[in-house]
């Protein structure tokens, strides 16, 4: 299968899920390459937006996304990827879910680790 990396000027959001739990960690962008090692290696690469590079998830923090199941949507340009995630932190801000705010900005989880421990 070709995924469509077209629309958003050749990248596809990736929805990254725990395989456990169902719970959604976080949502980034791949392109080809980023795909490509994904499939190769069985962790979770991105193409960060911001810094304009491949990065793996886990290669500063230890919190390394080891793929289960991935998952392609009907219009082949999103990615639903089912995931082990190591160290119990997808976060950078060192909460287990990126989604850890509610609309209203409380903090609604618990803190895994603290962030200027990892990221030095």
């Amino acid at each position: 299968m070709e995924l469509n990396f077209d629309k958003l000027d050749g990248l596809v959001p990736a929805v990254i899920q725990d395989y456990k739990t169902g719970k959604v960690l976080m949502v980034g962008f791949m392109n080809k390459e980023a795909y490509s090692k994904t499939l190769e290696t069985g962790k979770v690469w991105y193409f960060s937006r911001t810094r304009q590079k491949l990065w793996m998830k886990g290669e500063t923090s230890g919190n390394v996304q080891i793929v289960k199941k991935i998952l392609v949507d009907c219009d082949e340009d999103t990615l639903l990827i089912e995931v082990e995630q190591k160290g119990n932190a997808a976060c950078h801000e060192g909460y287990n879910s990126c989604f850890f705010r509610n609309a209203d900005g409380e903090i609604v989880d618990e803190k895994v680790f603290d962030p200027k421990d990892v990221y030095k």
